[in-house]
């Protein structure tokens, strides 16, 4: 019976995720793997701009707004998702203050122009970059990323174990979700250090259930036929139109990317 379920869901298409907002925009209905190239188009434009060209970020931040509102994901939505990259934050904000070289004065703090410009150029980079995929992942459902990427030949091998990591990291974080409340009913709180051989255990017994589970939906998969490769269920095809759509936007970012240098 779990091998069976096991089965479907790893066949089976993907339940919507969390970054997913449902809509019916025209940035939606575009096929997975226009959308995957023109985001990487997009990222490797913003990588390639001069930082001191700040004027061109404010640019790419407008053309990522228009995106925004073309697939009607609100403000609000987008800016809760770039929370993520609050780490590479903290790490731009030292730069100016352990980066070597010439130094100017503010606030009564002495911070390296290097600095300064290393942490500017994360910042916009960063922020930009994780926009951008944050929109990817706000207009596109995992089983068409998947399919996506199987589109743009990316290795077979690789598809395959980003679609059983996706798919199976709910299945193990419901399981962690159940062994948690049956130590809370039997009235278990972490409160210390001396509850962590506790929790320790619990994180082995969780390591061989999930390792018995995949033994179990792997013999499941090869008494059906699998081979090493997965059945392409959905061919995903995109017209000239929608290519010429979906690529607007790295076209337009590669102008502004120019004349950053040229200016």
């Amino acid at each position: 019976m779990g091998a069976d379920g096991g089965t479907s869901h790893a066949f089976g298409g993907g339940g919507a995720h969390r970054l997913y907002r449902h809509g019916h925009s025209p940035v939606h209905g575009l096929p997975p793997h226009t959308k995957l190239a023109a985001t990487f188009a997009f990222v490797i434009v913003v990588v390639s701009t001069p930082r001191e060209a700040m004027w061109a970020f404010g640019a790419y931040a407008v053309l990522l707004a228009t995106v925004a509102y073309a697939a009607r994901v609100p403000a609000g939505f987008l800016l809760r998702r770039l929370l993520i990259e609050v780490p590479f934050v903290a790490f731009a904000v030292l730069m100016p203050f352990v980066a070597q070289g010439e130094r100017v004065e503010a606030l009564g703090m002495s911070l390296s122009v290097n600095g300064l410009w290393g942490a500017w150029n994360v910042l916009a980079k960063g922020t930009l970059g994780v926009a951008a995929s944050v929109l990817l992942a706000s207009t596109t459902e995992l089983r068409e990323l998947l399919l996506g990427l199987q589109r743009l030949k990316l290795p077979p091998l690789l598809v395959q174990i980003a679609s059983f990591m996706i798919r199976y990291g709910d299945v193990i974080a419901d399981e962690m979700r159940r062994m948690r409340i049956a130590r809370e009913s039997r009235g278990f709180e972490a409160r210390g250090v001396r509850h962590w051989g506790i929790l320790a255990k619990s994180a082995g017994a969780l390591f061989i259930r999930s390792y018995e589970r995949g033994e179990r939906v792997h013999l499941a998969m090869v008494s059906r036929g699998y081979a090493g490769s997965m059945p392409v269920i959905d061919e995903v095809t995109a017209s000239r139109a929608q290519w010429s759509y979906a690529l607007a936007l790295p076209a337009a970012a590669l102008v502004v990317c120019l004349l950053g240098w040229v200016l």
